[in-house]
């Protein structure tokens, strides 16, 4: 748990991007760098936290398991690839429908409308009775 004056703190570090109370998020740049120099220079973890401008204080255990976790991310996707900001994927964002065609597409709102419409005239159904 951070308290407002460490996140302030940390929010000033070029490799943040964003904190809360809760978490830091950062920069794609700083996690590839570090896990490069980690296990590839072998540098240690609060050296590379602390040259990098954090307080270690702050931090206690996390930069040893942040980088783990980075690694890991890292070995799984290549060797060119990245640390993309964002987070979920194609669970968490709505899934854009595709359709073969024009008249699928109108076959599907035209559906999507009549059930619409058969809700909105049921819930005015519910508001008309009368509470007994």
């Amino acid at each position: 748990m951070f308290s407002s004056e460490q996140i302030a703190e940390l929010e000033k570090n070029e490799n943040v991007i964003k904190c809360s109370v809760k978490s830091i998020t950062y920069s794609s740049e700083f996690k590839t760098l570090a896990v490069k120099r980690y296990y590839k220079e072998g540098v240690s973890p609060k050296v590379i936290f602390s040259e990098a401008g954090f307080n270690l204080t702050y931090l206690g255990k996390k930069p040893k398991a942040n980088l783990s976790r980075w690694r890991q991310k890292y070995n799984t996707s290549g060797k060119d690839y990245s640390f993309k900001e964002g987070r979920g994927g194609p669970g968490r964002r709505k899934k854009e429908l595709i359709y073969r065609n024009d008249k699928e597409r109108v076959e599907y709102l035209e559906t999507k409308i009549a059930y619409l419409e058969a809700e909105n005239d049921f819930l005015a159904k519910l508001r008309g009775l009368k509470r007994e």
